[in-house]
């Protein structure tokens, strides 16, 4: 009997697939492979599945699909797993080329960059925070500079332009020049003199903008503003800081004849100088007049709810400036070359880094405070160099060299020592009285994005005795700049009621001349040769 194998269809052989042992079977036809019935069962449901409906099929086909996404996820994931250890076998190791090549300068430069590693949390590894905080930095650093169309509607054209020089000078002791610039009454006639430094990105034409010569006559107002080093005229100081600041404000007071005791305005970021003058030379302020005064924003008296609610109103660009400006001022050259020194005008809360309020968006569109700002900055950049502004960002957010809480008045003792201190606790003597004796003023908007209420409240809470002043709905522009009612409350509250300027009155010998002898001896007026006659300086 002849032996006829037959072939075994599709079906078959996808039934029989996995299975190990098979039962086989003679029949007259040659030789039979059966499945068990459990496995016809399953390639029955195989083959049938297309009978099913397309609900099944569906299934099917999404299960298939994710199949084939898992098993590439696990083949890529097995050729990353490879790669590495390549490059680790290649590179690793320390016979390799690569190693013996840059390894000895790698670890030089390592070893110096180490001291990094103290900015980090103690659970981080810095091999493998450092690479993600330069990629993360980089990445913020690209988004920063993205030139959206949605920024400003309208394209910035207008050149900045220098003004030839027109500053009165003054030479410090130091051999710098100092610019300065006076408003109001002459020195002689002048009830009060208010010294004013200026803010970031402005000059010593800022002052209090909009403030009317008409209404520092009213009350004998001298006005004098000063570019700080390096901006406008002045020339730049080698080791500026806080206290050297201060001294230069009383070297300009005793330069233009203010001999009494000056008042100190402090203006936003200018603040910082007011509260340099009221900590180096108390003696020689009458009083301080503050306008949302900048606070170091890493003051460590500061509570945490304090700085929280400081640094929740400013925006994500403000914040990077003010962690460059204390970990790495250097890289703020770039940005500022950027803006306020690209040679462009540009929009004030774009250049500056921060939002406004409503009063503050309204003013700054009109016309006249356009004019003002422009002006304002093209005087404070005319010197092109980047350095005074670091030096003036840095100084924001280091170490003042004093505390704001110092500013309060204390028993001043007599002596070092415990001793000296147990003396002054129980004493029954009048004592002498340390810091400044004089009024403090704040005012502060509510609305305020550029410093915000937090500031005040914390100047508040450690100077009990300064006076603060909330002006609900005002923001940081729209009280101090260009609004005429509100310099009249400023200086009404300062100052009382105007009563003008001084008047001199000088004795002038009227002695005659010999041609005049006889007509005078035709007529006597009176017995006494001399005449009284007021003048006004």
């Amino acid at each position: 009997m002849s032996k006829v194998t037959r072939l075994k269809t599709w079906r078959e052989e996808l039934t029989s697939l996995g299975k190990e042992d098979p039962e086989e079977r003679y029949t007259g036809d040659g030789i039979e492979i059966q499945a068990p019935a459990a496995e016809m069962k399953i390639a029955d449901l195989i083959i049938g599945a297309g009978t099913e409906g397309d609900a099944t099929e569906s299934e099917s086909l999404k299960d298939q699909i994710e199949g084939f996404l898992k098993a590439t996820a696990e083949m890529l994931q097995e050729l990353a797993r490879g790669c590495r250890d390549v490059v680790q076998q290649s590179l690793g190791n320390e016979d390799s080329y690569i190693v013996r090549k840059f390894g000895g300068p790698w670890a030089k430069v390592s070893g110096r960059l180490r001291f990094l590693n103290d900015f980090l949390p103690e659970d981080r590894d810095p091999v493998h925070a450092w690479p993600v905080i330069f990629f993360v930095f980089i990445l913020a650093l690209s988004a920063l500079n993205v030139n959206t169309k949605h920024d400003s509607p309208v394209p910035l054209l207008k050149k900045v332009s220098i003004h030839p020089p027109s500053a009165s000078r003054l030479l410090l002791p130091d051999g710098r020049h100092m610019a300065y610039y006076e408003q109001g009454v002459p020195a002689d006639r002048a009830r009060f003199s208010l010294i004013a430094p200026h803010s970031f990105l402005s000059s010593r034409l800022a002052g209090i903008p909009g403030a009317k010569v008409s209404l520092l006559e009213e009350f004998g107002v001298r006005l004098v503003t000063y570019d700080l080093p390096g901006f406008g005229e002045s020339d730049p100081h080698p080791n500026r800081n806080l206290s050297s600041s201060a001294l230069d404000m009383s070297y300009l007071a005793n330069a233009v004849g203010v001999n009494d005791k000056f008042w100190v305005v402090g203006y936003s970021v200018g603040g910082i100088h007011a509260w340099a003058a009221l900590r180096y030379i108390p003696d020689r302020l009458a009083g301080a007049a503050m306008f949302a005064p900048m606070v170091n924003p890493y003051e460590p008296s500061m509570t945490k709810e304090e700085r929280d609610k400081t640094w929740e109103k400013w925006t994500p660009r403000r914040k990077l400036m003010y962690f460059l400006a204390r970990r790495f001022p250097r890289c703020l050259a770039y940005f500022y070359r950027r803006s306020f020194l690209s040679g462009k005008h540009g929009q004030l809360d774009k250049w500056l880094s921060f939002s406004l309020g409503k009063k503050d968006r309204s003013l700054v569109k009109e016309s006249m405070f356009e004019e003002f700002w422009q002006r304002n900055v093209e005087e404070s950049i005319r010197q092109g160099n980047t350095k005074p502004f670091m030096e003036e960002a840095v100084l924001q957010v280091s170490n003042w060299g004093f505390s704001i809480a110092d500013l309060q008045v204390q028993k001043k003792l007599q002596g070092r020592g415990i001793l000296s201190w147990l003396k002054s606790m129980y004493s029954q003597t009048e004592q002498e009285l340390a810091g400044f004796l004089g009024p403090i003023h704040i005012w502060q908007g509510m609305d305020d994005w550029v410093v915000p209420t937090s500031m005040t409240d914390f100047v508040h809470r450690v100077l009990p005795g300064a006076t603060v002043h909330k002006l609900p709905s005002e923001g940081h522009f729209s009280y101090f700049c260009y609004c005429d009612e509100c310099h009249r409350q400023i200086f009404y509250t300062l100052f009382g009621t105007p009563q003008g300027p001084l008047n001199r009155t000088a004795e002038v010998d009227q002695t005659p001349f010999e041609g005049e002898k006889e007509d005078m001896e035709k007529v006597s007026l009176t017995d006494s040769p001399q005449t009284e006659i007021s003048t006004l300086v």
